[in-house]
């Protein structure tokens, strides 16, 4: 019932959106004199902080046309080479040249967590001069129809495993903060399978491993609330037309409520100034708090079963350092873990992801030599310092690049001879992209409707002696009985 008054306000409101923007335009066009003077302006301000407040915000695009290696410009190209109901697998393909060495490869896994993937866009961006970047790439649970099954925890273990087998052991994985613990217990029953493609390395960055140290306002109010509390409040049916009706999610309407009310009064602020930015006609300002806030307010549902088992066992039982956490009857042990290097990043003022929590990993994986286990802490920076920002491309940048570096095959020949004897795999072949995918339903919103593809308008034609009456459109034109 939720989510249906939350897509009926937004209906509502539609009109008084549209009349914003309207008046906004209108308020902005140059051959207005009212544009010229304050009052214009304050209106014209008004009306489009009225209309991006009530906007529903679409899945941002990555729009990484090219990088620089070794000085050079390299032009990009997005191709998917793994594709599942629930995640694509997006390579950013760089046209180099022939011959070109390769490089090492990175997968990153986004989190699923309420925001698209492109949050990390600067993330991705650092890293393609130094690597071959693949991403995760999570959909929207309100788009996946219910003939596409469910999506739970064991689930998305399961696609961790098998996006690191498509790279055939030749990969390096970085998780950046919610997906840590099931890259984590992924790569911990392969360890425990003695899978022949391990990953070469695992970074973790500010990822939930152990909520039990430092724990913050959010850990807290799990471990009091418990499951069922979840599972009552914030689970919501998706209302018709989407196309995933009638699956169970937490809605991303909700997970946004969460994120804005822990900095409540930075948001309020935010827009405060860009009211006086559109105000003064301040460009700059404002397409920077357009660029921040279009990513930052564009959020996903997902699905319900994923969501509270997640909460269940993460941050109300703590299974995975008790050492109690299972992935279809198979236990998870970290202690397996004894190739795959392992570094963890924190931020020392990060909010979200309590100090000491993702190292948490490094001191439970007790069978992994400490030569191949890494630590660091991002002095002044946040939760989102961790993977963008200038202190992220200055400081922790560098840490990366070198700690895939010492645990890659890639280099000298010595290099190259040395881990070969400690039995890592050689170079493997990029994986092949996949088809087009073929567009069968139309997505909800996705292109406004025009007025020329609509049906002529309808006419009521009675016979006589009939009860029923019949709608017809012949472009307008009233029918005629016959005989007339």
């Amino acid at each position: 019932m939720l989510y249906h008054l939350y897509e009926l306000s937004h209906a509502a409101i539609s009109p008084a959106r549209a009349a914003a923007n309207s008046t906004r335009l209108l308020l902005r066009n140059p051959f207005n004199p009212l544009s010229y003077t304050n009052l214009g302006r304050n209106a014209a301000a008004a009306a489009e902080l009225l209309e991006r407040t009530t906007r529903r915000y679409k899945k941002p695009t990555f729009n990484i046309k090219a990088t620089t290696v070794k000085g050079k410009r390299v032009e990009i190209s997005e191709e998917i080479v793994w594709r599942k109901p629930f995640c694509d697998l997006i390579h950013f393909k760089k046209a180099l040249p022939d011959g070109a060495p390769s490089e090492p490869r990175l997968l990153i896994v986004a989190p699923l967590s309420g925001h698209y993937a492109t949050l990390l866009r600067g993330t991705v961006e650092a890293m393609l001069p130094f690597s071959d970047v693949y991403i995760t790439d999570w959909h929207d649970a309100r788009l996946i129809p219910l003939r596409d099954g469910t999506f739970t925890l064991d689930d998305y273990i399961d696609y961790a495993i098998g996006m690191i087998e498509l790279f055939q052991g030749d990969v390096h994985v970085m998780a950046v903060c919610q997906p840590g613990v099931p890259v984590l217990s992924a790569i911990a029953l392969m360890e425990a399978r003695n899978h022949p493609l391990l990953p070469r390395s695992l970074i973790l960055k500010g990822s939930p491993i152990d909520t039990r140290v430092s724990p913050n306002a959010v850990n807290k109010l799990a471990e009091e609330r418990g499951t069922n509390w979840f599972r009552r409040t914030v689970i919501a049916s998706v209302p018709w037309p989407n196309r995933g009706h009638g699956r169970l999610v937490y809605p991303g309407f909700l997970q946004l409520t969460g994120f804005m009310a822990m900095n409540l009064d930075r948001h309020m602020s935010a827009h405060k100034e860009l009211f006086v930015h559109l105000v003064r006609g301040d460009g700059d300002s404002v397409e920077k708090h357009k660029e921040f806030y279009d990513e930052y307010l564009a959020v996903m549902d997902l699905p319900a079963e994923y969501y509270i088992q997640t909460i269940d066992q993460v941050f109300v039982k703590h299974q995975l350092p008790r050492g109690e956490m299972h992935h279809r009857g198979q236990l998870i042990d970290l202690k397996a873990i004894r190739h795959v290097a392992l570094m963890t990043i924190e931020g020392e003022k990060d909010d979200i992801t309590g100090a000491g929590q993702t190292e948490a990993a490094i001191h439970l994986t007790t069978n992994l030599s400490r030569s191949k286990k890494q630590h660091y802490t991002q002095p002044g920076v946040g939760h989102y310092g961790i993977f963008n920002g200038s202190r992220y491309r200055q400081e922790i940048l560098p840490r990366i690049v070198a700690f895939m570096a010492e645990h890659d095959i890639r280099g000298s020949a010595l290099r190259w001879l040395w881990h070969r004897l400690q039995g890592e795999r050689d170079v493997a072949a990029p994986p092949e992209p996949l088809p087009p995918e073929k567009i069968t339903e139309i997505e909800v919103e996705a292109e406004p409707i025009r007025l020329s593809a609509l049906p002529a308008k309808p006419v009521i034609r009675m016979r006589k002696g009939r009860s029923r009456s019949r709608i017809t459109a012949r472009h307008g034109k009233i029918a005629r009985h016959r005989g007339h």
